[in-house]
This record gives C-alpha cells, sequence and structure tokens, in this order.
C-alpha cells in the first residue's frame, strides 16, 4: 500500500529542523532529569558488605577469630580480626571495580536517538533527550522517550512492551489520541517519521506504569559452570581433608581446641573463593578495556566466546568498506541525459536523508537547482519489491512525477523490460559490479491526479531510465585484518545484499577467498540443507542475501560444528545476530533493535574491531587460564605446610592468620597482576580453542601440582634446614612463611604456558609493585619485632632467611620448564 506523506519540499540534504538550542536543551536537562528510569536497586555497600561475610573463607576465619578468644588470645584474636577486615576490604574493592566496569559498559550501551540540536541533526545517548526536542524515527529505531508525531510516512511501531499485544500498530501524524503519540520503548518495525519529545524518564507512560524494572538473570556460561564445579570440589576436598586433619591431630594430642585451629587452618587454606572472584574481574575489566577499543561488549560472557570463532560472517557496506558512496558513473537510458537521471534517483530519496547513497545523489544534483515540489506518498522498500517509490506533484498540476530506485533486476522487472533490454542491462550491471560499484537501477512515470494511487509499485507503467554507479573504498586495514584472522584459523564469509559480481570484487580486494565463486539467495533458497552444507565447505562470498538466508546460514554452519560470528545492522538482522554464537551490531549506522540482539557493539563499524576483539577475548582467556593454574598451583605448598607438622607429630608452623596474610597475596596476585599480560605473540597465529575445553583440564592439574610440589618442596627444605639449625618454633615458623611467600612469587612468575609468558609476568608493572609491597612486608617481619610477635614469629638468623627465600626460587624453575614441555606437547 502507499505511504501518505505530509507535504513537504524535497531538500537535498537532510530536512531542517528547528529543534532546541544547546543551551536550551542543557536548561532542560537540569530541569527534568536524565530520561532514564531508576535502576534496580543492588542495595550498595551494605549488601555488598553482608554477601562478602557469607563467603565461607570469612566464615571460617570468623570461627578462627572465635577459637582464639575462646583459647585466652586475645591479642591473636585481634590480630586475626584486623587481617579479616584487610581481606574484606580487598575483596569489597574487587568486586567495586568490577561493578564499575559493568555500570560504565552499561552506559556505553544505552539506547540512542537522533534529534535536531542547533539546526543539526546529531546522534545522542538516550539519557540525553529532554522534552521539546524533536526526533527522526525510522525503522529498527527503540523510541527513546514518549513524544508526538509531527510527520511520518507509513510509521508502525511494536508496543508490546507496554500493552503486551504483538500487532503492530499504525501512528498517524498529528492525530489525537494514541494514534498520534509514540510511547518510550516501542519499537519502530516500519516506515520513519519526526515526533516531537512529550515526557522522560519516570515520566513517561512506562515510567508511570510503575513496574520493577529488574535485569533478567541469564542462564550460567560454560565457563561459569565449570568455575563452580571447580568450586565444589575443591570445597568438598577441603572439607574431608580440614575434617581428617583435625580427628587424627586430636587423636595424637587430644587438644580439642588445637584440632579444631589444625582443621581450619587446613580448610582456610583451600577453599578457593579465588575462582569466582577472578572469572568475575578479568571479564569485567577486560569488557571494559575492549570497549575502549571500540567493541562494547554488552554480555560479558561473550568474551570466553570470543576465543573459540571458527567462521565470521560479516557484511561489506560500512564494515569492510567506509560507507562513504560517492556517483562513479551514469549509465543513462537512450533519450535520457546523465542530469535527468540523477534528478529523478534523487526524486525516490526520502525526505530525512540518512542512507550514504542518498546522501550521496543529493551531492551529485546539488550542483544544479530542482524543481520545488511536495511528496504525495512512499512505497517502502522491501515491499513487494527490493525498491522504493516516491510520488511527487509534477511538472503540470495534472500528472504526479513517480520516481523508482533499487536492485535493477528488481526495477527492470517494474518496468517490464523485454528481452534483449533486460540483457543488456544486465550485462551493463555486471560489467559495474565487476568493478566493485554498487549499482542502483532507476525508473520514472507520470501518473495522472484525478486517479487513485495503485496499491503496489507495480501498478505503476514505469520507464526505464538508467542505471547510476557508486564508489565505496574499502577501509583502511581491512585486508590486513582478514590475512590475520585467517592466520588464526578463523574463516571469513561476507554476506551482502549486492550484486554477485560486486561482492565478488570487494572480497577479492579485502583478501577473503573468492575462488568458490558468489552463492546468491535465490540460489540458496534451492538447496536442501545437505547441499547448503557442502556449498558452505568452499563457498566465502554470498549475495544478495536477506535476512532470513543469514540466519539458514548461520545455523548450518552450526550444525557443522562452527562457532559463528555474525555482524549486522538492520531490524530484520535481529534473529541471525541472536542465533549467532556472537552477534556482531553496528553502533554507527545500526538500529536500537539489532544492538539489543547483539552481544557485541561496534561503535566504529570496522572489521578490523572484529578482529580485535578475536584477539582480546583470546588473550583474556589465556589470562584467565593463568589465573587459574596460579590459583590451584600456590595452595599446594599452603596445604603441605599445613599438613607436615601433624602428620610428623610436630606443633603447627602454619596458622589461620598467616593463611590470611597469603592471600593477601594471591588475590591481588591473580586478580590484577595477571588480568594486565599482554598478549602472547602468537596469539593469533593459533587455532580456535574448541569450546569444550576445560579451564583446567586433567594436564594442566597434573603441571599445577608439579609447580605447587616444587614449591612445597622448597619450603619444607628451608623449615628442616631451621629445624635442624636448632632455632625455636618461632624463627622455624618465620623461616617457613618467608620460604612460603617466596615460593608464592616463583610460581606466579612461572604460571604461564612458556617461557615467553614467564617474561611477561617479569615485565609486567602489577608485578613489580607487587614485589615492591611483599619485599616491605617480610622486610617489617624481619626488623620490627611487635610486627613479628603479632603472628607469632621470631626473626630467623639472615644466612636462613637467604635460604628461605632461594630454595623456592631455585625449585620451582626446573618444574615449570618440564611442566611447559608437557603443555607443549599437548598443543602441538
Amino acid at each position: 500500500m502507499p505511504v501518505d506523506a505530509t507535504p513537504s519540499p524535497l531538500p537535498s540534504a537532510p530536512g531542517a529542523m528547528p529543534g532546541l538550542t544547546g543551551d536550551e536543551a542543557r536548561r532542560r536537562l537540569a530541569q527534568y532529569g536524565p530520561n532514564q528510569l531508576p535502576r534496580a536497586r543492588r542495595g550498595g555497600l551494605p549488601r555488598l558488605l553482608l554477601r562478602t561475610l557469607r563467603e565461607p573463607m570469612l566464615l571460617l576465619l570468623l570461627s578462627a577469630v572465635a577459637l582464639y578468644a575462646a583459647m585466652g588470645e586475645p591479642a591473636d584474636a585481634a590480630v586475626l580480626a584486623v587481617s579479616v577486615v584487610l581481606v574484606v576490604a580487598l575483596t569489597l574493592y574487587q568486586e567495586r571495580r568490577s561493578q564499575r566496569a559493568i555500570d560504565a559498559l552499561r552506559d556505553l550501551a544505552a539506547p540512542r536517538g537522533r534529534v535536531w540540536r542547533d539546526g543539526r541533526l546529531v546522534s545522542l545517548p538516550a539519557p540525553q533527550i529532554v522534552p521539546g526536542d524533536v526526533l527522526l524515527l525510522e525503522e529498527g529505531d527503540r523510541v527513546p522517550a514518549d513524544a508526538r508525531l509531527l510527520e511520518g510516512a507509513g510509521l508502525a511501531v511494536d508496543e508490546s512492551m507496554l500493552t503486551g499485544e504483538s500487532q503492530a500498530v499504525d501512528k498517524t501524524p498529528g492525530g489525537t489520541g494514541e494514534p498520534g503519540l509514540l510511547r518510550s520503548a516501542s519499537l519502530v518495525v516500519r516506515g520513519r517519521g519526526v515526533a516531537e519529545v512529550l515526557a522522560t524518564g519516570a515520566s513517561t507512560e512506562i515510567g508511570r506504569l510503575g513496574h520493577a524494572i529488574r535485569d533478567i538473570e541469564p542462564a550460567p556460561s560454560p565457563l561459569r559452570r565449570q568455575v563452580r564445579r571447580l568450586v565444589v570440589v575443591f570445597a568438598w576436598l577441603a572439607a574431608i581433608a580440614s575434617s581428617t586433619l583435625a580427628l587424627l591431630h586430636y587423636a595424637r594430642t587430644g587438644q580439642t581446641v588445637e584440632s579444631l585451629l589444625a582443621g581450619l587452618t587446613l580448610a582456610i587454606a583451600n577453599i578457593p573463593e579465588e575462582f569466582p572472584v577472578v572469572l568475575s574481574v578479568f571479564l569485567a575489566l577486560g569488557g571494559w578495556r575492549m570497549a575502549r577499543h571500540r567493541a562494547l561488549v554488552r554480555k560479558p560472557d561473550a568474551i570466553e566466546t570470543l576465543g573459540t570463532i571458527s567462521v565470521l560472517c560479516t557484511d561489506k557496506t560500512g564494515t569492510l568498506t567506509l560507507n562513504r558512496m560517492r556517483v562513479a558513473e551514469c549509465v543513462p537510458a537512450a533519450g535520457v541525459d546523465a542530469g535527468a537521471l540523477l534528478d529523478t534517483a534523487a526524486l525516490a530519496r526520502p525526505v530525512h536523508v540518512t542512507d550514504p547513497m542518498d546522501a550521496a545523489l543529493g551531492e551529485a544534483v546539488a550542483a544544479h537547482p530542482t524543481l520545488a515540489r511536495e511528496r504525495l506518498a512512499e512505497y517502502p522498500f522491501g515491499q513487494g519489491a527490493l525498491a522504493t517509490t516516491h510520488v511527487w506533484t509534477g511538472d503540470d498540476a495534472r500528472h504526479a512525477r513517480v520516481a523508482c530506485k533499487g536492485a535493477p533486476e528488481a526495477v527492470m522487472a517494474l518496468c517490464g523490460l523485454d528481452a534483449s533490454a533486460h540483457a543488456q542491462v544486465a550485462d551493463a550491471t555486471a560489467a559495474l559490479a565487476a568493478r566493485g560499484l554498487r549499482v542502483l537501477g532507476i525508473a520514472a512515470a507520470d501518473w495522472p491526479r484525478d486517479r487513485p494511487l495503485p496499491d503496489a509499485q507495480t501498478g505503476f507503467r514505469l520507464r526505464w531510465q538508467g542505471l547510476v554507479a557508486f564508489v565505496d573504498p574499502l577501509r583502511d586495514g581491512a585486508r590486513e585484518a582478514v590475512e590475520e584472522a585467517r592466520g588464526a584459523g578463523v574463516r571469513v564469509l561476507m554476506l551482502t545484499g549486492d550484486h554477485a559480481a560486486t561482492a565478488l570484487a570487494i572480497a577479492r580486494e579485502a583478501g577473503i577467498d573468492a575462488d568458490g565463486g558468489a552463492l546468491t539467495g535465490a540460489e540458496l533458497e534451492t538447496l536442501d540443507d545437505a547441499t547448503l552444507a557442502g556449498r558452505l565447505a568452499d563457498t566465502r562470498v554470498f549475495a544478495r542475501v536477506r535476512p532470513e538466508h543469514k540466519l539458514r546460514i548461520i545455523r548450518a554452519l552450526q550444525a557443522r560444528g562452527d562457532v559463528v560470528a555474525m555482524t549486522g545492522d538492520g531490524v530484520n538482522d535481529a534473529p541471525a545476530l541472536a542465533a549467532a554464537d556472537v552477534g556482531v551490531a553496528m553502533g554507527g549506522r545500526g538500529t536500537d533493535v539489532a544492538r539489543e540482539a547483539a552481544a557485541v557493539v561496534l561503535t566504529d563499524d570496522h572489521f578490523a574491531t572484529i578482529v580485535r576483539a578475536i584477539r582480546a577475548g583470546r588473550a583474556i582467556y589465556d589470562n584467565l587460564r593463568r589465573a587459574s593454574r596460579y590459583i590451584v598451583a600456590v595452595h599446594v605448598p599452603i596445604t603441605g605446610l599445613a599438613l607436615l607438622p601433624v602428620l610428623l607429630g610436630m606443633p603447627l608452623l602454619v596458622l589461620p592468620l598467616h593463611v590470611v596474610l597469603l592471600e593477601l597475596i594471591i588475590d591481588p596476585a591473580s586478580s590484577l597482576v595477571l588480568e594486565r599480560i599482554a598478549p602472547a605473540p602468537d596469539v593469533m597465529r593459533r587455532r580456535p580453542r574448541p569450546p569444550a575445553q576445560p579451564l583446567i583440564a586433567l594436564r594442566d592439574a597434573g603441571v599445577c601440582v608439579l609447580l605447587g610440589g616444587a614449591a612445597f618442596a622448597g619450603v619444607a627444605m628451608a623449615w628442616a634446614w631451621a629445624y635442624r639449625a636448632g632455632l625455636a618454633l618461632p624463627q622455624q615458623a618465620a623461616a617457613a612463611f618467608i620460604a612460603l611467600v617466596a615460593g608464592n612469587v616463583a610460581v606466579l612468575a612461572a604460571s604461564g604456558r612458556d617461557a615467553a609468558g614467564s617474561r611477561a609476568v617479569l615485565a609486567s608493572p602489577a608485578f613489580r609493585v607487587l614485589l615492591l609491597a611483599v619485599s616491605a612486608a617480610l622486610a617489617a617481619l624481619l626488623l620490627l619485632p611487635p610486627v613479628a610477635q603479632a603472628l607469632r614469629f621470631d626473626a630467623p638468623p639472615w644466612p636462613v632467611v637467604a635460604l628461605a627465600l632461594a630454595l623456592p626460587a631455585l625449585c620451582v624453575p626446573p618444574a615449570a620448564l618440564l611442566g611447559w614441555r608437557v603443555l607443549a606437547a599437548r598443543r602441538g
């Protein structure tokens, strides 16, 4: 059906709208507040503190404080309580840091709206839109505020979020009541319009409904499920081991309180509370860093999937190319000059221009004046044909001027060209497309004003006017990014609505394998699933594809076992973006609904940014595995030193307070130092990791035990040396603790998968800061007697100190070399 249009002069640039001035908008923002609904309350610091104190680790520490008090050791209880405060403070800092990163990402992901400010059309975050702003709305936009429709061309919206009704609702410019109103959060599913904002934020209809807005808790990702399983396994092991140790100690000594203390120490040493914290910190801060490189991660769990991507399906226009069109060539029909052809093409544009091809047509006709006309109706693109038709007042009062543009084959069909003319135009189109040009077919007609307009574009007697070709240069860095993706084992597929010859030409220029030719959407519809799967093995270019074709391609790739990333920008791309393992929406030209369906949004629409996101995802996962190996390995010597004296029937060397102090090293090392390690040089020369690959495989666990066992060997030898030297128990304990700290640092340095990874840790500024802090703490222990006494230590002789520092540092490197060889053998 045609779309009635409010008469408007034809501009060659975006329509001029008064809108608000910048000063007035700032005044109204201060008066009405940001255009956003109140966020769900997280409870702030008190709730976070309560959640932290419920952690098993903290409950065990508080139990140890109570035991010290029951033993009549108020000083020990006080010192341990202070250490608990430090652990809580560190945990709160990490949680708040992660939450701030998530909040920053949420703010970046906020919907946007296009408004006129100071006479210019600008795109603003929704919170900055104020009453009185004039909005431009198009298909796929989320309405950012309650508004009154001023102009409209077939505008229909989905108000199901408000009403529960899924059927689109038509809106009428200047209509009274609901037909003329647009509600915040509704979705434009058809047409375009201009509207004036009436209410924002809590004053909108959705704000007045009073429904609580809560985030839906998504199902845990495979990685989170792995971490939960690890925590459960280690927690059960800790419970069994600590109970056994307490019973063994009681059987040998008959001392209830000390036996409980021994069991608590072992439990505290083995509770893996670092795993969930590390996962949250790595994903939140990783997403924040990726946003700084123009890849906005809306769903942090998508970061883990980025490293498994094996196929990257990308659009052409604006992703591989600049999306900065200019008219390169005109092929007018016989009897039509190039100027008249461009005039007709410009008449087939919307009043408010946003598409780069429409903008290029406006620039092309700006050099010569055009007759002022009034628009009468519009037939939107895709309604019956891959073309759009606009009806305007004609050169005389008796006729209307009809202008049509679209895919050449669609416009030829509307014109009813005979076989000879069709073949001639098709050859000309193919020749232009083979040069990488985008091609539009143009047609025109005159329609009597006294006759009603037809229901569809096919009702006009269109005359073929010719072809207009546009050049859209390849983006700088696009070819290099394609080569990098291929080197990383990621197959790059181009899915475009352009002509097959255009798609193949751009694919070759971008470095995409085009030897398999192009598969068109029409051809795809004739293939069954088995045949399509076979074609996907060697076809990299898909042309004249529609959104439903993209969805079928994604599902076929996934059926083959591929992990698929998919780019999209239109409202109809949302199903494909949601179906892909990682949906990637365009932040610049993409619609709101596409951004909402995607896991990642590119703020620069650049293909190279997708590849950088894959690299970042792999690096984040590498660091997460490094931190996990470190967490497992570093608990081995702590556990060993908690067990050894009990098994030998000797007094305890490690107490809960000592484990807490070690945790103050482990937590920052795992969540701060290792999170910042730069990507490995070969991160984009590896094949994608299998999606089912565990965070810590059996061989990884063996390497962790090897590293931790080597550190424990150094700790045990240092303690044995102090024992054989006849040192008092406080000095033995101090020597063992110093050796534990040295072993911790050595395991941290060896936590990578090879020597290059170890060098990356040693070169990290965060590692150096941690090393200085640890050195200062050990110096205080050795040089300040009150500190040593508070920890039940006594400074050992300096030769023993040197030995305690050296032995773990000497034992760990050979074990690391052996472990690296084991890991390298698995990769080979």
